[in-house]
């Protein structure tokens, strides 16, 4: 069975295009106009080992906000199509992530519960067109379109560069881990029988 989604998100501030194939190698493509925020999707990407691509268009004369925010939203949507009713996947996923003087541990739960615990200091400042408060509203916007649970939390903090970068890290190895083919679970991995 093919896991993958394409998912589109038109709004007056937005035009989000997401595909995705959860079994894929990481290759990534990521078109947003936001040049750090690229990088990051990127890096989601190659280390999920999720295929991702993402092409958005959005209204960055106000800011990054919409842009970055709606491209979670659909990032969340197409991981929530392709996951199915999300029968014979790990469900839990989490990392530990250095990065270099950062270090960065995220765990994420398949729920269908979305949550968002985000312990994650950093100043107010724009890097490569990201303004730094974003990165937690884009995991938010992944987390509930997604359907998970998600806890983020810096350990050791440093240069706002890295600890955003640790964050995508984790959050990519975590997912990976999460969505990953177990052969040994049958069904859905909830002894409720639905997540």
């Amino acid at each position: 069975m093919s896991r993958t989604a394409t998912i589109r998100r038109t709004t007056g501030e937005t035009d989000v295009e997401v595909r995705i194939d959860l079994d894929g190698t990481g290759v990534a493509e990521a078109v947003t106009g936001i040049g750090f925020f690229d990088h990051m999707l990127i890096l989601l990407a190659r280390h999920s080992l999720i295929d991702i691509s993402v092409v958005a268009k959005g209204d960055l004369e106000t800011g990054s906000h919409h842009t970055v925010e709606d491209t979670g939203i659909t990032l969340g949507r197409a991981l929530d199509e392709a996951l199915g009713d999300r029968s014979g996947v790990e469900r839990y996923g989490s990392a530990l992530v250095p990065m270099d003087e950062v270090l960065v541990q995220v765990a994420i739960d398949l729920s269908g519960r979305p949550y968002l615990a985000f312990d994650v200091s950093l100043p107010p400042m724009v890097i490569g067109g990201f303004e730094t408060d974003l990165t937690g509203e884009f995991l938010r916007g992944v987390t509930n379109a997604g359907r998970m649970t998600m806890h983020v939390d810096l350990l050791k903090a440093g240069g706002p560069h890295h600890v955003i970068e640790g964050c995508f890290k984790g959050v990519a190895r975590a997912l990976g881990a999460a969505v990953a083919p177990n052969p040994r679970v049958r069904g859905v991995p909830s002894s409720k029988g639905a997540l």
